[in-house]
């Protein structure tokens, strides 16, 4: 049998595009799995789980997000000031109507990820915003219509 070679990607071949996606509409879940899947670089064929070979994804429209069920209002997100009794608690419809609506999109993506410096990389490559304007039309990003891949998405 003849010696096959598993394919490992170096960091000078790496090639990265600028996605675009539209959240108007689009389940909380289900957009996370797919924007952490593009992050990690999963959806390519080149994919090498130890380096930074995913695409810089944009989302717009992040206030326009919707959650499943009573997650509006009974999902609790924690955070802890460090002092005793410092326990804070919000909930999305807190958030997506405060000041940062794009954090909900934020966290739930960055809990898709693994928790270690790669990662931590890797959600730089993320960027959210809350409206439809960006400023990044000089990168020419790909538009991917993620709503109308299954019609649960939306």
């Amino acid at each position: 049998m003849e010696n096959l070679k598993t394919f490992s990607l170096k960091q000078k071949e790496i090639n990265k595009s600028w996605l675009l996606i539209d959240a108007d509409g689009l389940v909380l879940g289900r957009l996370a799995s797919f924007v952490a899947k593009l992050l990690k670089g999963k959806h390519k064929p080149t994919y090498t789980p130890h380096l930074d070979c995913g695409d810089n994804v944009i989302v717009i429209n992040a206030k326009k997000i919707k959650l499943k069920g009573k997650k509006l209002k009974e999902k609790i997100y924690y955070k802890h000031t460090g002092y005793p009794g410092g326990i804070k608690t919000t909930n999305p419809e807190k958030v997506i109507s405060g000041k940062n609506p794009e954090d909900v999109i934020k966290l739930a993506v960055k809990r898709m990820l693994s928790n270690n410096k790669l990662s931590r990389d890797q959600m730089r490559n993320l960027r959210i915003y809350p409206e439809e304007n960006h400023d990044l039309q000089a990168q020419k990003p790909e538009i991917i219509d993620f709503g109308n891949m299954n019609k649960k998405n939306k």
